[in-house]
């Protein structure tokens, strides 16, 4: 009987052990209008991929966003913004820092830089 009662004890124990090293993970989507091909979305999912806490990484070009999935022990969006500008690229209110944007490929840059992007058109008026 002692020892029944000894490994349902253990059990629980182990169980509220690993329950309490769950982490807080949290998703956020950030506005990057100037990731607008596969080479940019590969780029940034490449470089936060290296960024301790980062769990996952998807870039949708076409909306310009990315949408960033972390745990909140390790990382915060604020670092999570500032990797994607040092990557090269405008990420909500943080800028691209200008030495990693230089090192883009021109179809990667801005149409007001020479690059490959065009400015969004508006969608027809209904």
């Amino acid at each position: 009987m002692k020892k029944i009662l000894f490994t349902l004890i253990a059990l629980l124990g182990l169980n509220l052990a690993s329950q309490a090293q769950t982490k807080p993970v949290l998703t956020a989507t950030i506005k990057t209008p100037n990731a607008l091909c596969q080479q940019c979305k590969e780029r940034i999912e490449a470089y936060l991929k290296r960024y301790d806490g980062v769990l996952e990484t998807n870039v949708n070009f076409r909306k310009g966003e990315t949408r960033v999935k972390y745990v909140t022990d390790r990382t915060d969006i604020e670092q999570i913004k500032t990797a994607i500008a040092n990557c090269g690229y405008d990420a909500d209110d943080v800028p691209a820092a200008e030495d990693a944007y230089d090192r883009l490929p021109k179809t990667c840059k801005k149409f007001a830089d020479g690059g490959g992007h065009p400015k969004p058109k508006a969608p027809p008026q209904l």
